[in-house]
């Protein structure tokens, strides 16, 4: 029988690992390319076509393999081929250079390969489209993820499959959960779409967790004026705005004086979730006490500009249209952080809004000495906000507009919060 030339031997083995084929069928793997390279050499067939494979497995079924076995032999083939788009061919053209087996041809690595070009791409599609920088971190963490995994292959390289190959090793090896598995697609859609533009394939025969239906923790008002009376100055007025205005914590944190018009009691949210701007209700019950605030934010500003501080950070090129905006008060942020932060780059100190994690800090700390038995972050007064509202007979649409959700599917899952008041009972309504 017809033995695997050496470099092939080394840079198929390579190549095996690179597919995170497990060790101990590397020896059926082997076996199988020796079968088919002995068949090419005993009828004259050349072992680069993918016509021979065909014949080969025909012959295998001649042969009475399992179809177990067939469909081994055809994957341990089909994994040789793929060397041979990179240069392997039967004149053994390539030298094994260094222990990561990367395999050169016209600058084409198997692994091993720079995706620096593809990460500046990534983040210029990102911000081309005006996603949120969160947006930008998360698919570059899954992109380094998917990198890792595929031993960095020259991003040319990279077909559909390799996502199957991912995706699946997610679902059946990792058990990731359904909205990982998602976000993850999608982080991987977007790379090969916008920045690799290749055919992404439908991958419907991806092995997919089910999403769960969820209901969120919702707490009592008794329970949200007690976490709000331990909180220390400012953090209560933020959960003044996650509870009585149902914001997200990054919507709140992102407020700025410009928002507020305290004489018709709205507040506009500027660059929700998704881009949009919607308005709510300030609860006039803490109205005197934002405007105290207002107050205070006020001389803090005036403060920093007397001690020459270069303004707040604006939102894309806005201060290179407005030069002065990031020093007036309307563009200052409602919640400002306590120290100013170096720009080392310009050589500027500005002012940036309270840090998300130093308010889910307090919100942790209040909760355990209110003692509540539940697991409380900031989102859950989101939750509150809105099955409060619908407890209190709100019209589900109003709530939807409220919330700033774009279907009102995703505002039905707080129905599940409260107690149904749905009188079961079959009756005529002449007779009510």
């Amino acid at each position: 029988m017809k033995q695997i030339p050496p470099k092939i031997s080394t840079l198929y083995d390579g190549h095996l690992n690179n597919k995170a084929i497990p060790k101990k069928e590397h020896f059926n793997y082997r076996k199988w390319l020796r079968y088919y390279l002995d068949f090419c050499l005993k009828y004259n067939h050349d072992p680069l076509r993918k016509e021979t494979l065909k014949s080969f497995i025909e012959k295998l079924q001649e042969k009475r393999q399992t179809q177990q076995q067939q469909k081994q032999a055809f994957h341990a083939v089909s994994l040789y081929y793929e060397l041979a788009l990179v240069g392997l061919g039967k004149d053994d053209l390539f030298k094994n250079k260094n222990k990561n087996l990367s395999i050169k041809k016209e600058g084409l690595k198997i692994s091993g390969a720079d995706w620096a070009l593809a990460y500046n791409n990534l983040k210029a599609e990102i911000s081309l489209r005006h996603f949120s920088p969160k947006t930008l971190r998360s698919y570059t963490g899954w992109i380094r993820r998917f990198q890792d995994y595929s031993r960095s292959k020259d991003t040319k390289l990279l077909t559909s499959l390799d996502v199957k190959d991912y995706l699946t090793y997610l679902a059946v090896k990792r058990k990731v959960s359904a909205s990982s598995q998602n976000q993850a697609f999608h982080a991987l859609l977007f790379f090969y779409r916008h920045v690799l533009k290749k055919e992404f394939g439908d991958q419907k025969d991806v092995p997919r967790a089910k999403r769960r239906p969820y209901i969120p923790v919702v707490l009592s008002r008794e329970e949200v004026d007690r976490i709000i009376e331990n909180l220390r100055y400012p953090y209560h007025l933020v959960v003044y705005f996650l509870y009585g205005c149902g914001l997200r914590l990054f919507e709140c944190l992102n407020l700025r004086v410009g928002c507020f018009n305290f004489d018709t009691g709205i507040l506009t949210v500027h660059d929700g979730k998704g881009q949009k701007d919607r308005t709510v209700p300030l609860p006039e019950k803490v109205i005197p006490e934002l405007k105290d605030y207002l107050e205070s934010v006020n001389d803090l500003h005036q403060k920093d500009i007397q001690a020459g501080y270069s303004g707040s950070f604006l939102p894309t090129a806005l201060e290179q249209k407005y030069k002065n905006a990031a020093r007036e008060l309307i563009w200052q942020w409602f919640f400002p952080a306590k120290t100013l932060t170096l720009v080392p780059k310009a050589k500027e100190l500005r002012r940036y809004h309270l840090h998300e994690s130093h308010v889910q800090k307090a919100i942790r700390s209040a909760v355990k000495k209110s003692r509540i038995p539940k697991r409380v972050t900031a989102h859950i007064f989101r939750h509150s906000f809105a099955s409060h509202l619908l407890q209190a007979n709100y019209d589900i649409r109003t709530i939807q507009e409220l919330l700033g959700h774009s279907d009102v599917r995703t505002t039905m899952v707080y129905t599940h919060t409260i107690k149904s008041l749905t009188i079961k009972e079959a009756k005529s309504p002449l007779d009510f």
